[in-house]
């Protein structure tokens, strides 16, 4: 099939928002495409371009027809017997059902009712037959389809703010920002389109101070090359990016650009066609911390900061301008200028909050509101103190330094700086707390008991650290779960699922001895004569269990595997991957299907046995042969496996249990367990209860069985 030409459609607007940016072009594009395709638009070979930039939202799609292909199609219209009367003629129900579809003539030829591509048949229909129209659906021309799919694609958008504005002509129109003028070309054609009051043309405008206006587009293919010659604009926005990416690396002459994804896709949005200038600024202000400098210059003034090979903050900085001169001194200047004032504002903040000492501001924080039915922070953090007192003797740590540090943990939220800058909330803590001369783990513990904030984050160091940042997730958990306010669905307001991961973390990743449920308990214990919060001990433990069964997944082992472990509810989850190592090493042992099904197997004896079982097995009433050789095989096999669970040496456990293999085989071709003798059946079920326990000493293997 010869390709059909390409299509380009553009919005141009004033500024849009330069967070959403990304995200609006994205799904402007996917949504017009969509249209297109679900109306028979787009060839077999089409794909799509989108454009973005701070002004204009675009895609160029190719191989676009300009009339979908015909579509022949088969529509049921009612059964034959109300449709055909006893002699076979067509019923008033049959006329007025095609005569409603303008097909009124099929009647009057039955039964050859063939009127050009129109077809009248009846066919079986299941038990009876029933009458069909057989036709061809006319393609959807492009305009029309084009139409729909940009309707769809406006509609549908995900716009953080609509704005009301009038047109010239006084007609209101609700967008995310004023639009200027609608683009539709299908190749050196003008698609008639409308949207938001314009009508579409070939016309677009270029940068707003370099290029020109009224730029004339040929054709849909010769858009991104117009726009950048004619209107000094790079259209594509990872285009844009990677030249912003490459002059930075280039202004940097060798120093390491901070550019986190979030700033850089930013920047792109902010910057049509981009020049990036270097500034610098006075070396004065590098004794304020470098985090406060750093955040200073990306969130004020989205400038990308630059440090030496150690990582520390040099007094140069990078600006991606929306405008490229050979003279750019005014450009610098105006930029150092701004920055100063906000660096000047920051060494303010901190020489400021340096002056009272970190302690002092804990009061303070009675005001501070936490939850209306858990009190303020001042209130959570005298239950995060005592928490973490008992979580550090449960860990060894030191008591006096995990509550001192607890203490403090928040006081920083009563800063100017934090209160200028939330995200430096702990960093300022340790800052201050270094500045009043508190020991180095509790300074370090008021930093890190936030960790680790997101996937992959580092975890708190040190035994202090770590009881403090246990101590604030569980009293979370526990709060929340204790007035009800768990997570439902995709929605988790008070961080929940982080929290539970960020305890799972702390202790397998911390190698922490301590059993969940005591974790649990103390959780709950912190809210003791809060009326409002209840136990709720099993719910959160389920919670906790069910974040340990995504984390051995993103860790690699199976959803089976994982279940052999958690289905056991194991205390100690710092010990679960090691358990769950074993399983997979086991999984992979040609004995452990087999192994695994007779564990099944005895699971379901057991169960359908209920009370009927010895309470220790009588090895005088066990029978020569295959019963015998099963208990004194696992007779000689339970120490084995204890000592190694005793020593965490799980996979030498597991992997033990291929020797007795023949002899559980040789047990179930051999022995009847439900024996009509009663004491004979209690005997053999108290070894097979014995069996199951040391078979499933690490993990539940009968959950590897297919």
């Amino acid at each position: 099939m010869r390709a059909a030409p390409s299509l380009t459609v553009e919005l141009l607007t004033e500024e849009l928002p330069p967070k959403a940016l990304k995200r609006l072009s994205e799904a402007f594009a996917e949504s017009i495409v969509d249209g297109l395709r679900d109306r028979g638009l787009l060839q077999a070979a089409s794909t799509k371009t989108p454009y973005a930039t701070p002004r204009r939202l675009a895609v160029k799609i190719t191989h676009v027809l300009p009339v979908a292909p015909d579509q022949p199609f088969t529509q049921k219209l009612m059964p034959a017997s109300v449709a055909l009367d006893a002699a076979g003629r067509p019923t008033a129900a049959l006329r007025k059902r095609l005569q409603a579809l303008g097909r009124e003539k099929l009647a009057d030829l039955w039964p050859d009712a063939i009127d050009g591509p129109d077809r009248l048949t009846r066919e079986p229909d299941g038990k009876a037959d029933a009458m069909f129209l057989n036709s061809v659906a006319r393609g959807t021309p492009l305009q029309q389809g084009l139409q729909a799919a940009l309707d769809s694609a406006i509609a549908n958008l995900p716009i953080p703010k609509v704005m009301t504005y009038q047109r010239a002509n006084g007609v209101s129109v609700k967008f995310v920002r004023p639009a200027h003028r609608l683009l539709a070309l299908h190749g050196a054609d003008v698609v008639p389109v409308t949207a938001l009051g314009l009508d579409a043309g070939r016309l677009t405008d270029g940068h707003r101070f370099l290029g020109r206006r009224d730029i004339a587009i040929a054709a849909a293919d010769a858009y991104e090359e117009t726009l950048a010659a004619e209107g000094k604009v790079t259209a594509s926005f990872p285009a844009r990016r990677a030249r912003i990416v490459t002059q930075l690396a280039r202004a940097a002459n060798g120093a390491t650009v901070i550019m986190p994804e979030a700033l850089l896709d930013e920047v792109t949005a902010l910057v049509e066609g981009p020049a990036v200038y270097e500034g610098t600024f006075d070396p004065a202000f590098l004794a304020v911390p470098q985090e406060c400098l750093i955040l200073t210059m990306q969130q004020n003034q989205k400038y990308f900061a630059l440090a030496d090979a150690g990582g520390k903050l040099l007094p140069r900085f990078l600006v991606a301008s929306n405008i490229a001169t050979t003279d750019p001194a005014a450009i610098i200047q105006g930029n150092e200028r701004v920055l100063r004032a906000r660096l000047a504002d920051a060494r303010f903040f901190f020489d400021q909050d340096r002056k009272v000492r970190l302690e002092t501001r804990v009061p303070k924080l009675a005001s501070v509101v936490y939850h209306n039915k858990l009190g303020g922070q001042l209130q959570r953090v005298e239950r995060v103190r005592g928490l973490a007192g008992d979580i550090a003797r449960m860990i060894g740590a030191d008591h006096d330094a995990a509550q001192r540090a607890a203490w403090l943990a928040k006081a920083d939220l009563a800063t100017d700086m934090v209160g200028e800058f939330p995200e430096l909330q702990g960093l300022m803590g340790r800052y201050y707390a270094q500045h009043d001369g508190e020991p180095a783990a509790v300074a370090a513990a008021i930093e890190q008991h936030y960790w680790p904030r997101f996937a992959g984050d580092a975890l708190p160091q040190g035994p202090v650290a770590q009881a403090v940042a246990l101590a604030d997730k569980m009293e979370t958990l526990a709060g929340m779960f204790g007035i009800g306010a768990q997570p439902t669905g995709d929605k988790d307001p008070f961080g929940l699922r982080r929290h539970a991961i960020g305890v799972i973390r702390i202790l397998v990743e911390g190698r922490l001895p301590v059993p969940l449920s005591d974790l649990v308990t103390a959780g709950f214990g912190a809210f003791a004569g809060i009326p409002a919060v209840r136990r709720a001990d099993a719910e959160l433990e389920n919670f906790i269990y069910e974040r340990l069964r995504g984390y051995l997944r993103d860790l690699g082992y199976t959803a089976t595997q994982a279940e052999a472990v958690l289905c056991q509810r194991p205390a100690r989850i710092d010990l679960v991957p090691a358990r769950a190592e074993a399983v997979r090493a086991f999984a992979a042992l040609p004995e452990a299907d087999a192994l695994a099904a007779a564990n099944k197997r005895i699971v379901n004896i057991l169960r359908k046995a209920g009370s009927d079982v010895a309470v220790a097995v009588d090895r005088g009433r066990l029978a020569e042969g295959a019963e015998r050789d099963l208990y004194e095989a696992f007779h000689d096999l339970a120490p084995i496996v204890e000592v190694d669970c005793a020593s965490g040496a799980y996979t030498g456990a597991l992997m033990a249990l291929a020797r007795i293999k023949p002899a559980v085989d040789r047990f179930f071709d051999d022995v009847m367990v439900m024996a009509d003798d009663l004491a004979i059946r209690a005997n053999r079920l108290a070894l097979l209860r014995d069996v199951a326990q040391t078979m499933n000493r690490v993990a539940d293997i009968s959950k590897l069985a297919a």
